[in-house]
């Protein structure tokens, strides 16, 4: 298998990627190589034609499947640049514009159902916090408690860049029932929400409890912790935030990257065309 310790320095040093994002990049790469049985550097059009093929046969999601062909695309730069190939490659590796696809998103009233309850676990307390503030799930697991304000919770976001969102009082008093209930714990620099070791919980735990909720919940849709915040995000679209709103609440540098998480659903669609079309005055 391909050693990519030097093209995680050139994501990391050079193209001022997170640590985080970059390592999402190499284990896309080595998936390929596992699943083609190709090194990267190998990599044909017919290649990747197969690969995408693996990749819907196992089922995954149209947004994973082209976050896998960016970091294909980003690698075969990376070896024309660094000359290790003699032609940009990467040309057949464009996104097609309809892989853009809407993010799976729950309705509300799916939302209600997979947070409702009175449980106290950090898993349950922490879906619910990404919800109510549009956290990346990343975000969540790394909050302390000196993080939560008044009204507000400090975000260490993606890239460096802080930011401070609102948080409503009934998910605070969850939050604080939480610490005061289960955790009692008073020091202010511990982890917001820790694990049943008592270690800051992973993303992989939350990631296995939203699951577990969501199969225990009856919710048939295949959903993540982000899908979280893409519903936050629609939801408040939908309800009429401005998209700069969101933008901000949810970290993004561009608006084109909110309009990516966002879409107006079916529902908005008909309330604008009841509202502004002429004939229906």
């Amino acid at each position: 298998m391909t050693d990519f310790k030097l093209f995680y320095l050139y994501l990391v040093v050079e193209k001022g990627l997170s640590t985080l994002t970059a390592e999402a990049y190499i284990r896309d790469l080595k998936l390929f190589e596992e699943s083609a049985r190709t090194p990267c550097i190998e990599l044909s059009l017919k290649g990747l034609s197969t690969y995408l093929k693996i990749l819907r046969m196992k089922g995954y999601a149209e947004g994973s499947i082209t976050r896998a062909v960016i970091s294909l695309r980003v690698f075969q730069k990376y070896l024309f640049l660094t000359g290790q190939k003699k032609s940009g490659t990467d040309l057949f590796l464009q996104t097609p514009k309809c892989w853009q696809l809407i993010p799976e998103v729950l309705s509300e009233e799916e939302v209600s159902l997979l947070l409702e309850g009175n449980g106290l676990s950090s898993g349950e307390i922490l879906l619910e916090v990404i919800y109510a503030c549009g956290l990346r799930v990343s975000e969540a697991v790394n909050l302390n408690c000196f993080d939560m304000g008044e009204k507000t919770l400090f975000v260490k976001g993606k890239g460096g860049k802080d930011r401070i969102v609102p948080i409503a009082d009934k998910t605070k008093q969850r939050v604080l029932d939480y610490l005061h209930l289960e955790r009692r714990d008073e020091d202010k620099k511990a982890p917001l929400f820790v694990n049943s070791k008592g270690v800051r919980i992973s993303r992989q735990e939350v990631w296995s409890c939203i699951k577990a909720i969501a199969k225990e919940k009856g919710i048939k849709k295949n959903i993540s912790p982000h899908t979280l915040r893409h519903s936050y995000a629609t939801h408040m679209l939908e309800r009429g935030a401005d998209l700069r709103i969101i933008q901000e609440l949810l970290g993004h540098s561009s608006i084109t990257t909110t309009e990516k998480y966002t879409h107006i659903s079916k529902k908005s669609l008909k309330r604008s065309f009841f509202k502004y079309h002429p004939l229906e005055e």
